[in-house]
């Protein structure tokens, strides 16, 4: 038995979800996702729960029981708050900004790097070294997140480059004399 698929996944005010020919569609207040449901599960709207539960006791219908609840709790959590990931950059003259679609960022290396901002997400840079990425989709949030940190992720010496705000930096000591 699922661990995570027995549990129904609350559906907040605000939030309208419909269940139409295996296509589940939620609105939110900030936007609307809609998830393709498989063949191994049944998924129902009761009042204000969304229920999934598998079709049969086949091993594809229990293993996809519970990760279709996951993705249902993210798509409702997703257009009622948002997901949000924050980066940090160390280094000296490390700085990003974000100009029309576009985010630049200057890590050290003989040209500016130009990242383009994806349909459906939005960076915010506070200071020059701090970004923040914010979307509905937990999913292409992270890819977002990710793709910026790969650029220059951090270094264990001196800790510079990209790393995520909750993230910390194993540092290791330099050689000796």
């Amino acid at each position: 038995m699922s661990r995570v698929g027995k549990y129904p996944v609350e559906i907040p005010a605000g939030v309208q979800v419909a269940i139409v020919g295996g296509l589940l569609t939620a609105k939110g207040k900030l936007g609307e996702m809609s998830l393709a449901l498989t063949e191994h599960v049944d998924a129902t709207v009761e009042g204000n729960q969304v229920k999934v539960v598998p079709r049969g006791n086949e091993q594809a219908a229990r293993m996809m029981w519970g990760t279709t609840r996951a993705l249902v709790a993210n798509i409702v959590k997703g257009v009622s708050t948002g997901y949000t990931k924050s980066m940090e950059i160390t280094g000296t003259g490390f700085r990003a900004s974000v100009q029309g679609p576009n985010l630049v960022i200057n890590l050290g290396f003989s040209h500016d790097v130009v990242y383009p901002v994806p349909q459906g997400i939005k960076i915010v840079c506070d200071k020059p070294t701090a970004i923040r990425v914010e979307g509905v989709d937990k999913r292409l949030v992270g890819q977002v997140a990710a793709e910026i940190r790969g650029y220059r992720p951090p270094e264990p010496y001196k800790g510079k480059g990209v790393k995520y705000d909750t993230e910390t930096i194993r540092r290791k000591e330099g050689k000796k004399k």
